[in-house]
């Protein structure tokens, strides 16, 4: 009787397609999509990035606590934390920062732009740390160059020139700017997250 149990209630945690939490999480190589299944009865546990399942533990007894794992050199926690009335709360943590520290540090550091060239879209990333670029989620060979005013980081798309300036924007909150051109075309900075 209690194995038709739990294996009915197996049954109905997995056959529920929506995850119980879910984050999108800025990285140089792109946003990371990080979604969590939860299952309550069973203590059921599967983490996916991106769609591909990296954590997939069944029947865990313990249902409260820290779900630890790697993604590209990034350690990540996702926190299970008991509420009244048998509810519980998840929080993600990345690199030792809760995910609102997370993604407002990766604001600072990372600039993005969206171009489309020759009907392709491309996402580019400037991690000014690093002053690494990365093209569709992988990392491209860079020349750095000094010029009047600042410096240029040059570096191709799809076989067409492009370069990241940056100049002092004279502005003490704004600090350096970041100028994509493709092509000797200026393209406009987008958002590291989408507004939900």
């Amino acid at each position: 009787m209690a194995c038709a149990l739990l294996r009915s209630l197996h049954h109905l945690e997995t056959s529920m397609n929506e995850p119980t939490a879910k984050w999108t999480v800025p990285m140089s190589d792109g946003n990371h999509v990080v979604e969590f299944e939860h299952g309550t009865a069973t203590g059921k546990r599967v983490v996916k990035i991106d769609g591909n399942e990296i954590v997939h533990r069944d029947w865990m007894f313990r249902l409260v606590g820290d779900e630890i794992f790697m993604f590209n050199s990034t350690k990540f926690v996702i926190r299970v934390d008991p509420m009244p009335g048998l509810k519980y709360s998840y929080s993600l943590w990345v690199n030792g920062k809760s995910y609102k520290q997370f993604v407002q540090s990766q604001t600072k550091i990372l600039e993005t732009w969206l171009a489309k060239v020759e009907n392709e879209e491309y996402r580019i990333v400037l991690d000014k740390q690093t002053h690494s670029v990365w093209v569709n989620g992988q990392e491209v060979e860079v020349e750095n160059e000094f010029m009047d005013g600042g410096a240029e980081i040059l570096f191709s798309v799809n076989d067409l020139s492009a370069s990241i300036r940056s100049y002092s924007s004279e502005q003490k909150e704004i600090g350096i700017a970041y100028v994509l051109y493709i092509n000797d075309v200026e393209i406009m900075q987008e958002a590291l997250l989408a507004e939900s």
